[in-house]
């Protein structure tokens, strides 16, 4: 994490009882051991209280974001044809649960923005390629295939308070492989730092929270769709509920705010399907992933995986150097099925950024709005996201090798959106512009089995293109 933006985050638990420390870095410090008189105690002497409370939210967004990136890249290396046939339906398994938790992530990161829109501080949606030595991220960013050491990391990220040094026996193989690689805090630490802050009028006086913003922030009723009561399909342990709802809480008051916060929390580390409404958390179920692997690792051949023999953060630019820890990408196709997927996801934030500056007024289920067409348009970048993924996973980084491509999800060279209306379409449009180079290229080269995908994304493409030119033609 970058220096400028992490160097408060040691600062914000001096004053607190030192822990054991799993990273061997600086010491981080425990908000459950001596908790301040006030949460006053926790702001810098620079910062104003509402100054501060956006700084950890926007910390906290970096995270969401990081993290939601991360499982996805997990839950896209599972699977290929070395699975056994009597275990691919539970991979498969694996694969929806580890995806269900990612768009939730999502969800949280969404609502996250609604709580900063709400007190009237700027939007977060940047993240770092690389979080290195930073207490308050659980282990270094990293795109990986799921391995029963990678799905650990996840376990202990999402982990309630003190399970980690519980009796529980995969606590104790967990903790035992986060202390050999080296890793940070549970992200439920600065939860319990900013929900502090927003409990306390002498931090955040209540002017700070501003009902009018309310229109302009995310719904449920416009990201949820698909995704209340389990309707996602996924199913854990036979639950028929299914996974818990994708929450997307928009806000109007410093209750709101609260609560909201508190929900994002619990569906993470809850301890127990009753302490998260019944409905298994985030910990829960990569808890009951990671025993399941465990056993079916067991019974396999040595270094078996269940995943494919996928890149390790792949990058196609040339512009990394050559100790870091990276797969460069050399195969002219997997190389434009990478570009082509960060063009997408460039897209994807930049819709969902734009959505926040768009009243959603009395037509916001009206596909040709503009709130309407933002929100519509971030739903297909999901799908194009994860159907070029199933592509890049089968494609090798360069020919003759066994090693398989994997989304480099490239953080673009600005996350800004223009000023003035009709400059943010236009910026929209360009993008797409670029993205239809990409499809006209590999048309040209890739098997004919993906053309129609291919097809269908450009006139997909040109759909939207001619409702931009309508929303930025002068009257």
């Amino acid at each position: 994490m970058r220096n400028n933006f992490s160097r408060y985050l040691t600062d914000l638990f001096e004053n607190l009882e030192p822990k054991d420390n799993l990273i061997g870095l600086k010491s981080a410090k425990s908000l459950s051991a001596a908790a301040p008189a006030v949460a006053t105690d926790l702001i810098p002497e620079e910062f104003s209280g509402k100054d501060f409370l956006s700084y950890l939210l926007s910390v906290d967004a970096e995270l969401e974001h990081g993290l939601m990136v991360q499982y996805l890249y997990a839950a896209y290396s599972l699977g290929g044809s070395h699975i056994p046939e009597k275990y691919r339906e539970k991979v498969r398994r694996w694969q929806e649960i580890i995806l269900g938790i990612a768009k939730e992530e999502m969800g949280h990161f969404i609502s996250i923005q609604n709580v900063l829109r709400l007190i009237g501080a700027p939007l977060h949606f940047d993240r770092d390629d690389y979080l290195w030595n930073c207490v308050l991220y659980p282990f270094p960013f990293k795109f990986e295939p799921l391995t029963i050491k990678s799905l650990a990391k996840y376990v202990y990220a999402e982990s309630p308070k003190g399970w980690i040094d519980s009796d529980d026996p995969a606590a104790k193989e967990i903790k035992a492989i986060i202390q050999e690689e080296g890793h940070g805090d549970r992200v439920g630490m600065l939860f319990e730092a900013i929900l502090k802050i927003v409990d306390d009028p002498l931090a955040v006086p209540d002017t700070v929270f501003q009902a009018p913003t309310y229109p302009y922030q995310a719904k449920f009723d416009e990201w949820g769709r698909g995704y209340a009561g389990g309707n996602r399909g996924n199913t854990t342990n036979g639950n028929p509920k299914g996974a818990p709802d994708v929450l997307v809480l928009p806000l109007a008051s410093r209750d709101d705010a609260r609560n909201a916060l508190q929900e994002v929390a619990e569906q993470g580390e809850a301890r127990t399907e009753a302490d998260s409404g019944g409905l298994p958390s985030h910990f829960d179920r990569f808890l009951m992933v990671y025993k399941e692997l465990s056993e079916v690792t067991k019974e396999m051949p040595e270094g078996w995986q269940a995943s494919r023999n996928m890149a390790v953060n792949p990058y196609t630019d040339g512009s990394r150097s050559s100790d870091e820890d990276g797969d460069l990408i050399e195969n002219r196709e997997a190389v434009l099925w990478a570009n082509l997927v960060d063009a997408r996801y460039r897209l994807l934030l930049a819709f969902v950024r734009h959505s926040f500056l768009l009243d959603d007024g009395f037509n916001q289920e009206v596909v040709s709005s503009p709130r309407g067409t933002i929100v519509n348009s971030a739903f297909g970048e999901m799908y194009n996201i994860r159907s070029i993924t199933n592509v890049l996973v089968k494609t090798p980084i360069k020919n003759g090798s066994d090693k398989m491509a994997g989304p480099p999800f490239s953080i673009p060279y600005s996350l800004d959106l223009p000023m003035g209306e009709h400059n943010r379409w236009r910026q929209h449009q360009d993008v797409i512009i670029g993205s239809q180079k990409l499809v006209k290229n590999l048309l040209e080269i890739t098997s004919p089995e993906n053309h129609n995908y291919l097809r269908s994304l450009h006139d997909s493409d040109e759909r939207l293109l001619a409702i931009i030119r309508k929303l930025t033609d002068p009257v």
